[in-house]
């Protein structure tokens, strides 16, 4: 790490965190956390009776890339569809109590905003169920979307495209937002979820997993020759500018695309791995603040891989906070 990013240069692009403005636009979700204790099973089917200690919600989806960058003193923004729920409503007070403007939101009366609900007794997950809709979001919310992207040109340097795949994030939505951020320097950073990655055409860093590259590229990789072929082929047929492959406890390779394929690795840096949960929202949610406090790609890298090191060793939704990432330095 320190051939690419000195400890006073990290410090640096820290420092700048709180004048970088970013805008979250994605699939919202709202994380229902149910904690207690298994001491027996149930006389009614061999499943385990959880006694109930507590409950808690979070913020998930594409809200737990915004509270990653929250948490880590950046300016955020966010804009996404929710339901006209409860649910819905301890999303919107779950932003207001961070003081993070909600005029983004579009609120869906057909809808439900998307909750997913886990059951974990001793620090593991017992069952997890999900309330959601995967419906694609009409013209008209995609209409108000941009309109918002707009809003904001000025404020931000980095817009983070987040798709769970479940409605929000279309082709026709991508091609807006490019058209708006177009020679204005504002960085497009998406994190996918749909195989088809025609979809997300132009965007200037892409981050999927091992297992989402694979299926976009159409082959397995094996070794890292494997892993050269297979950036090479997603960099150049979809026009993006770099792809940072998350590849659990291998760590994160970097591919950007100049005369030749740089490939770049960074290892994993967690001691010890407890839970990855929403450890991609951190790594683009870092990434894409570092992007808007001037850092290089790899710069904001370094950065984003020390940050996932830090989050995977933390149970549930988790985030990191500048102090723990200084600290982590």
């Amino acid at each position: 790490m320190q051939k690419i990013l000195k400890k006073k240069r990290a410090l640096e692009i820290i420092a700048d965190f709180p004048r970088a403005g970013v805008l979250v636009i994605g699939d919202i979700m709202v994380d229902h956390f149910i904690w207690g204790k298994v001491s027996r099973i149930s006389p009614e089917a061999p499943v385990p009776v959880v006694d109930v200690q507590k409950d808690s919600i979070m913020l998930g989806g594409c809200a737990n890339v915004l509270n990653s960058i929250y948490t880590m003193g950046g300016k955020v923004y966010v804009t996404g569809v929710i339901g006209a729920d409860n649910i819905g409503k301890r999303f919107l007070a779950e932003l207001h109590q961070r003081q993070i403007a909600a005029n983004g939101i579009i609120i869906d009366k057909k809808r439900p905003t998307t909750l997913k609900t886990r059951v974990v007794a001793h620090g593991q997950q017992v069952v997890r169920f999900d309330q959601e809709s995967k419906k694609p979001v009409n013209k008209e919310g995609i209409g108000k979307i941009l309109e918002y992207v707009e809003s904001m040109r000025k404020k931000i340097g980095a817009i983070v495209v987040s798709d769970y795949n479940k409605g929000v994030i279309s082709r026709e939505l991508v091609e807006g937002i490019k058209d708006i951020v177009k020679d204005s320097g504002i960085f497009i950073c998406l994190d996918p979820k749909q195989n088809d990655f025609s979809i997300y055409e132009g965007a200037h860093v892409i981050t999927p997993n091992h297992h989402e590259a694979q299926r976009a590229a159409g082959m397995e990789i094996t070794n890292v020759d494997d892993l050269e072929r297979l950036s090479e082929i997603i960099l150049k047929k979809h026009n993006f500018q770099a792809m940072l492959i998350t590849r659990g406890e291998e760590g994160m390779s970097l591919f950007e695309k100049g005369r030749k394929i740089l490939h770049t690795d960074f290892p994993a840096q967690a001691k010890e791995v407890y839970d990855v949960t929403g450890a991609g929202d951190t790594v683009i949610g870092v990434l894409a603040l570092a992007l808007a406090a001037h850092a290089k790609i790899k710069e904001a890298t370094c950065l984003a891989n020390l940050a996932a090191g830090i989050v995977v060793g933390k149970i549930g939704t988790s985030t990191v906070s500048r102090e723990e990432l200084i600290k982590a330095l």
